[in-house]
């Protein structure tokens, strides 16, 4: 495998790399090297930051499947949406 030596890097750029891959859960090497191959590879980029980012969002959704904690009057609920229709 080749390798690769960027110079003169900010400080302040470096620090927020390291905080990045901190954040996805990676060495900032490996950060590094997953967002150069999608920078040429044009691959799209997940909308997860880390696995626990997913894991909270799956357990959002799955909250919306559970009952009202109250009843509700549909009715009313869907004249009110309708009225704001065109």
């Amino acid at each position: 495998m080749a390798s690769l030596t960027i110079r003169n890097i900010d400080e302040d750029l470096k620090r927020k790399l390291q905080v990045r891959a901190a954040r996805n859960g990676r060495s900032m090497e490996q950060d590094l090297r997953l967002a150069l191959q999608a920078l040429v590879e044009d691959v799209p980029q997940s909308p997860y930051r880390s696995e626990a980012d997913a894991r909270e969002r799956f357990e959002r959704i799955m909250a919306l499947a559970h009952p009202p904690l109250e009843p509700f009057d549909q009715k009313a609920v869907s004249d009110e949406i309708n009225d704001f229709l065109p």
